[in-house]
């Protein structure tokens, strides 16, 4: 027989793994929005470097609950150095990208 602890050490187990579930599908979004971006900027995203940040409860412009999401990664311009983004998602929508400024490659 099942006691009330042990339905809730399942009941909790069961969150934890939905959670670590959910939250490669995310960092996978998160990935495939930084890619394009470094594309389209002629940057190089470097060593598949996304790193989740921060984690918080908000509201989505209906009015429901939603997860809002921040990544760092990486990305180079020349090659001779690394730079930091930083990738912001509510749910699977994008909210932002912010890149440190980075040197721009010469025209030579």
């Amino acid at each position: 027989m099942f006691s009330l602890t042990n339905l809730l050490c399942l009941v909790l187990l069961g969150t934890a793994a939905l959670y670590w579930w959910q939250s490669g599908v995310y960092k996978g979004r998160a990935r495939e929005l930084a890619i394009q971006h470094c594309k389209q900027l002629e940057l190089q995203f470097l060593d598949d470097s996304m790193v989740i940040t921060g984690f918080s409860a908000m509201r989505d412009g209906r009015g429901g609950l939603t997860f809002r999401r921040s990544y760092v990664f990486e990305f180079a311009s020349t090659g001779d150095r690394r730079y930091h983004g930083k990738l912001i998602l509510a749910g699977m929508r994008l909210i932002s990208i912010d890149l440190e400024t980075y040197k721009i490659p010469s025209l030579e």
